[in-house]
């Protein structure tokens, strides 16, 4: 940052991020480079919004200017554009913070994803959000003038940028309370100085907005052969609240629009919802999914949710209590008739009419969620692709709708080959073998851990479908998922496995006869491996693997262990079972061993440890065993 010699001017640098998002967009989002003025009208609006919101405790704010308006005007000669607002306006560090940094949550995840491919790169741009900085799209200079309201006149202050390496902000007398940007447009952009261009761009982007876009009339001059601007105003735009309007008047382009409004989005939405609701709550809702997940999706407390109104009065953004955590991708307005103006956070978190509002918008999700999935498979993949794993929060945090979540799920499973989770808890239960009762299950650090885990032998023998949970909130699931359509889920790395009428009598009584065949080897077993383990067991899992570790029915597994000790948590230290296989050629062998049986032992458990996903305590004691007893072995032989 580097300081003018100016008293009051000063030159600062942009923000590294801010150089990379300004290079990239001028060169990526050329093709798209309408959009900038839909942006530059979203953020006039919300600054009319804030204003507004914030003059409910003070209506001093408002100085002597309450309509509250978007004003659009352009100079052929000078070739500038103008986008004037009388809305909240921005202090000297306003704009410095607002116009020269990038203060979002995954601002560096996502400079990690850029490839330099322009068409690639304009997706991920659409994804973050352009905002003021499409400006530099069109033109090679931006000057802004701004006043915060309730700040005096001399407050005021000039930022200007030619887009490049910095930027130039300094305090200016300014009468006005609001923002008004001039573009100097980039050769090549003379379209733009043009009355009805802006006016079909308008209409086209920017018609939903609440306030009036007003620009002056023109008129045809016969005496110039061109269209010349009066001094009376006209409103280009609806100036009505879209979601008010009835759904027949409402176009799918207007829909879609309003969405790119309302979520600062790119690209279309992949679904959405409009009603308005009557009884004892009366409120409007729409509602919409994106087409992708932000980047600060996984951030419980970045919240760029759903905007609330009462009686069409902003009042605030995200307000987290209209829909739970785990929907907190949905984007949208609320609009209801009943909360009083100046409602508070405080008093929307004990309101009956608020907890009215939230379950109906949560059904009213969940309820096109369930009409994707019957109606379009395609997208519904896409948005489990997206947001599955936020979804499956839901499982933990709402029990009124817990049934509910638990269709939506999906996972991945042992009779597919790909990674992806396509297979709904529904679709197993359709497709169970006969005489199964159980959902079986096993939890992993990823899928091929999963896939390959030794727990599924049997059930691969057998061939039955076992669901694969590879994400760390899969364990969080499962523990408040105990059953779904009366069938029980039952992880198959956990408590003693019982396959009920899947297992025939002829297999019960091989493992009693085998139990008491080795009943002395697995005793000398546990002898030798001491409190490693709970209890040493003929296995009934295991066809192919020595040795396996089974946690008891209500302890943490291995796996939720390891996630909870990588979160820096302690996990209550259990040990586990272990289970032999009495047919494999290692175990034979571990009968008859007597010198080095402390040695095998050990083995075993530790290859059932890392079998399993775990780490062992003593790395190098494990290798040095390897070594010895494969030395020994080949000069036995």
């Amino acid at each position: 940052m580097s300081q003018a010699a100016s008293a009051t001017r000063e030159t600062l640098g942009f923000q590294t991020e801010v150089k990379q998002l300004l290079h990239l967009m001028i060169h990526s989002l050329y093709s798209n480079r309408e959009i900038f003025l839909r942006e530059l009208i979203s953020n006039a609006s919300d600054a009319c919004d804030k204003l507004r919101f914030e003059a409910l405790d003070n209506g001093a704010l408002f100085e002597s200017d309450p309509e509250l308006k978007i004003r659009i005007g352009f100079d052929k000669a000078a070739r500038t554009l103008t986008i004037i607002d009388n809305g909240i306006g921005m202090s000297r560090d306003e704009a410095i913070a607002n116009l020269g940094t990038i203060a979002k949550s995954g601002t560096r995840e996502f400079f990690s994803h850029l490839t330099g491919d322009q068409k690639q790169d304009a997706n991920l741009i659409g994804q973050f959000g352009v905002g003021f900085y499409s400006s530099f799209i069109v033109a090679d200079k931006v000057t802004v003038l701004s006043r915060r309201a309730g700040l005096p006149a001399d407050q005021g202050v000039k930022w200007e940028s030619g887009g490049e390496g910095d930027f130039s902000v300094e305090q200016v007398e300014r009468a006005a309370r609001g923002t008004e940007i001039t573009l100097h447009l980039r050769e090549g952009q003379d379209d733009l100085l043009s009355g009805w261009k802006l006016r079909a761009l308008i209409r086209k982007y920017s018609d939903h907005i609440v306030q009036s876009i007003v620009m002056k009339q023109e008129k045809w001059d016969e005496e110039k052969k061109e269209q010349v601007v009066t001094e009376e105003d006209e409103t280009v735009n609806q100036a009505s609240a879209l979601w008010a309007r009835p759904k027949s008047e409402i176009s799918d382009e207007q829909y879609r629009e309003f969405y790119k409004h309302v979520g600062h989005d790119f690209e279309d939405p992949l679904a959405w919802t409009h009603a308005r609701v009557e009884g004892r709550s009366e409120y409007t809702q729409l509602l919409y999914i994106p087409a992708h997940a932000p980047f600060d999706l996984y951030d419980r407390n970045q919240r760029h949710g759903v905007k609330l109104y009462v009686k069409r009065v902003f009042i605030m953004d995200d307000a987290e209590q209209l829909l739970p955590a785990y929907l907190r991708f949905v984007r949208g307005v609320v609009d209801s008739s009943d909360l009083p103006l100046n409602i508070s956070r405080e008093i929307l978190q004990e309101s009956k009419d608020i907890e009215a509002i939230r379950s109906g918008c949560t059904k009213k999700i969940l309820g096109l969620l369930d009409d994707l999935v019957a109606n379009d498979a395609e997208k519904y993949k896409k948005f489990w692709q997206a947001f599955g794993r936020v979804l499956k929060e839901g499982v933990a945090e709402d029990m009124v709708n817990r049934d509910k979540v638990a269709g939506l799920l999906r996972f991945a499973s042992s009779h597919a080959d790909t990674t992806e989770e396509n297979v709904s808890l529904a679709d197993y239960i359709a497709r169970m073998k006969e005489g199964q009762e159980k959902i079986y299950y096993v939890t992993a650090e990823s899928f091929n851990a999963a896939k390959n885990s030794p727990h599924l032998e049997i059930f691969r023998k057998k061939g039955i479908e076992v669901l694969l949970l590879s994400d760390r909130i899969d364990e969080w699931v499962v523990t408040h998922l105990h059953e779904f359509d009366g069938k029980p889920l039952v992880s198959v790395a956990k408590g003693g496995l019982d396959l009920g009428k899947l297992e025939d009598e002829a297999e019960k009584q091989e493992q009693e006869r085998e139990a008491g065949e080795f009943k002395e080897l697995l005793e000398k077993i546990k002898k030798s491996l001491g409190e490693r383990v709970k209890e040493v067991r003929i296995t009934n899992r295991l066809t192919d693997s020595p040795a396996c570790l089974v946690a008891d029915e209500h302890d943490v597994s291995g796996n939720l262990a390891r996630i909870l000790k990588a979160a820096g948590q302690s996990a209550p230290i259990s040990a586990p079972n272990m289970e032999i296989n009495p047919k494999h050629p290692v175990v034979l062998r571990l009968r008859y061993e007597e010198r080095k049986f402390d040695d095998w032992a050990a083995v075993l458990f530790d290859q059932a440890l890392l079998a399993e996903g775990g780490q062992l305590d003593d790395p190098a004691t494990f290798v040095k065993r390897i070594n010895d007893l494969m030395l020994a072995m080949s000069l036995a032989s």
